[in-house]
């Protein structure tokens, strides 16, 4: 009796040992996820305020207005600065949620303006990514 009693408290210490392993190893995650996508939308949101002409270039070969990168660019640094903070539950929901939708978007836009359904990766991949870091947020782990 007592040796089973032993081997339960051994193998929940070993069970215990590795989840706390785990939700280590999915924080790291998290976190350089979330870093990842944070810099990129805010490097490309500080390029649309700029508007470096390569964006200008790229935003009028989909068909949009110019003054649209003032109006995304925007949105893209104050998503990023969303994301990156985790006092504000409500807001770091919105930053998802339009990430979410400009992501979503960008690659509708490639596939339905022609450009081609190769340049849809990059966001698709983006969008992919930030919805691993939202699952993850979700948990209650991070």
């Amino acid at each position: 009796m007592s040796n089973s009693t032993s081997y339960q408290e051994e193998g929940s210490a070993s069970l215990e040992a590795k989840k706390e392993k785990w939700i280590k190893t999915a924080k790291w995650i998290y976190w350089t996820l979330i870093l990842f996508i944070s810099i990129t939308m805010i490097m490309a949101g500080v390029g649309y305020l700029a508007s470096f002409q390569p964006n200008v270039d790229g935003i009028l070969l989909l068909g949009y207005p110019v003054y649209i990168l003032k109006i995304l660019g925007t949105a893209k640094v104050l998503g990023g600065l969303g994301l990156l903070q985790n006092r504000f539950k409500t807001l770091k929901e919105w930053a998802y949620s339009g990430y979410s939708f400009n992501l979503l978007g960008a690659a509708a836009s490639y596939a339905l303006s022609g450009v081609g359904y190769g340049k849809m990766m990059i966001p698709l991949t983006l969008f992919f990514l930030l919805m691993i870091t939202y699952r993850q947020w979700k948990t209650g782990w991070m």
